[in-house]
């Protein structure tokens, strides 16, 4: 494994999105969640990663659900 992934998101750098709900953050919320998903990191806010639980823990694409 040569390959390196980028690195998080360092907070106070910029504004995160939710990917699901369009929810804005100034900086990352620690009960946000990061999913890696096609080489590209997505986040969701707490709602929505409340509400697709299950879908997550079964790492299912969020295009899945």
């Amino acid at each position: 494994m040569d390959e390196r992934t980028s690195d998080p998101a360092q907070p106070g750098t910029q504004s995160v999105v939710c990917e699901r709900c369009g929810t804005t953050a100034e900086s990352l919320p620690v009960t946000w969640t990061c999913s890696v998903e096609n080489g590209g990191r997505h986040y969701f806010c707490d709602d929505c990663a409340r509400a697709h639980l299950r879908a997550i823990e079964s790492r299912l694409d969020s295009s899945w659900w």
